[in-house]
């Protein structure tokens, strides 16, 4: 018998790597359109990984990654709270 938990790998959206859900932030645009930071990696939606990383996440500002993983624009309060919760974890 296995014992040992399975590592769930994501791909990020900017870097293409693949990397542990943990290492990750999920972003999700909802089925109405709302575009928010997944805390739980559970919410419904269309869901796209960004690495935890500042480097990274001005890379997808600047080349809009994240609006075409999402099919959508988004808002720069999004990318705040993104920015805020990398500071947080590094």
């Amino acid at each position: 018998m296995n014992n040992k938990r399975r590592i769930v790998l994501r791909t990020c959206v900017v870097t293409k790597e693949q990397l542990e859900k943990k290492d990750l932030l999920r972003i999700v645009r909802s089925n109405d359109g709302i575009v928010s930071v997944d805390k739980t990696g559970k919410a419904n939606g269309r869901g796209a990984y960004i690495k935890k990383d500042l480097e990274v996440l001005e890379l997808a500002k600047k080349n809009k990654v994240l609006d075409r993983a999402l099919g959508t624009e988004i808002p720069e309060e999004v990318y705040d709270e993104i920015e805020k919760i990398i500071k947080k974890t590094n």
